[in-house]
C-alpha cells in the first residue's frame, strides 16, 4: 500500500462517523468538520478511507509522529482478540505507507499501542513514529521489551504492532504483564 493509495478524500469519508461511536471519544469525530485539516501537504490528516483515518499526533514524541486510529469504535488494544489480528495489519501497512512517503528507513521506525491505564484516549490507535525521538524522555513512553519464558512481550505499558500479531494470533490478550 501507499500513501496515495490510501488517500481517498470525499465528504463521505472525511465526515464519516462510526454507527458504534461514543459521544465523548474524541477519536470518533475526527474530521475536517469538527475541526481537524485535510491538507495532505502539511500532514495534519494524512490518510483516510471508510475504515481508517491517519493524522499527525497533537504531541509528537519523535520526528515523525502519526496515529491510525479505525472508524469503528473499540476502545482499546486490551480488547482486541485473534479475529483482530487482519484490523491490526491493515492500521500496520497504513502505518508504513505513512513512513513510506517520508522517506523513513525501516530502522528507524516505531509501531505500537499504549495498554490503558497507560492510554490518553480510550479508542484504539496505533502510535506511527518516525525516529529520532524528540527528546530522552519522551523516548520511554514507547519502550519495546522482549519477553523472557516464553511471553512475547515483557512487563511494558506499550506493546509494539508486531508483538501484538503474535500475541492475538497465539490466541492470547494484551496487557502490560508479560504476555
Amino acid at each position: 500500500m501507499t500513501l496515495s493509495s490510501c488517500l481517498r478524500p470525499s465528504a463521505d469519508t472525511s465526515e464519516t462517523v462510526s454507527a458504534e461511536c461514543c459521544e465523548d471519544c474524541t477519536f470518533c469525530h475526527v474530521s475536517s468538520k469538527n475541526g481537524f485539516q485535510v491538507v495532505y501537504e502539511a500532514y495534519l490528516i494524512v490518510c483516510q478511507n471508510t475504515d481508517f483515518i491517519a493524522f499527525q499526533d497533537r504531541s509528537p514524541a519523535a520526528e515523525h509522529h502519526f496515529l491510525v486510529v479505525p472508524r469503528r469504535h473499540i476502545g482499546s488494544v486490551k480488547v482486541l482478540r485473534q479475529a483482530d489480528v487482519p484490523l491490526v495489519k491493515q492500521m500496520e501497512e497504513i502505518g508504513h505507507a505513512c513512513l513510506d512517503d517520508l522517506q523513513v528507513p525501516p530502522t528507524r521506525r516505531r509501531m505500537g499501542f499504549h495498554i490503558p491505564p497507560f492510554n490518553s484516549v480510550d479508542h484504539l490507535h496505533l502510535h506511527v513514529l518516525g525516529l529520532p525521538f524528540r527528546n530522552w524522555l519522551v523516548r520511554h513512553k514507547y519502550p519495546i521489551v522482549a519477553g523472557i519464558h516464553g511471553y512475547v512481550k515483557g512487563y511494558s505499558w506499550f506493546a509494539e504492532v508486531s508483538q501484538t500479531v503474535q500475541i492475538l494470533q497465539n490466541g492470547g490478550s494484551i496487557k502490560v504483564n508479560c504476555c
